[in-house]
């Protein structure tokens, strides 16, 4: 992938994740609207869980690790984890507004192809090859 456009695709995840991150903490965004009665039932109850500070907490490490280039990598792939759930949460109980997570899933992606090297010792031929 071309440096370029890796930098620009990491920072615009970096933005996206860290802005989404420190909305959950002080809801300057508008709330979605027409979600189903399930898709806020399911949402109520990972706030009330203290879910959703765990998920704003990772959204803005790895924000700021993406847009500071330092340990990019591992937060992209942490931040993996919070772009599945995001798609799978949509796609199952609020399909109006599953662009956003479909974004944050194509960016996250991306970036972590433009990373690609960064995992090659993560083989599993060279991970049995170092343990001997």
């Amino acid at each position: 992938m071309n440096p370029k456009v890796f930098m620009v695709l990491r920072i615009i995840l970096g933005l996206f994740v860290l802005v989404f991150g420190l909305n959950k903490f002080f809801e300057f965004l508008p709330a979605p609207e027409g979600m189903s009665e399930e898709a806020m039932a399911y949402f109520g109850a990972l706030v009330n869980s203290k879910t959703m500070v765990l998920v704003a907490i990772v959204e803005i490490v790895a924000g700021l690790a993406l847009i500071l280039n330092k340990f990019g990598a591992l937060l992209a792939l942490i931040l993996m984890s919070v772009s599945v759930n995001a798609v799978l949460f949509h796609a199952v109980l609020d399909q109006a507004n599953i662009a956003g997570a479909l974004v944050l899933l194509v960016l996250n992606i991306a970036v972590l192809y433009g990373y690609k090297d960064r995992f090659k010792s993560l083989t599993y031929t060279n991970l049995l090859n170092n343990n001997e």
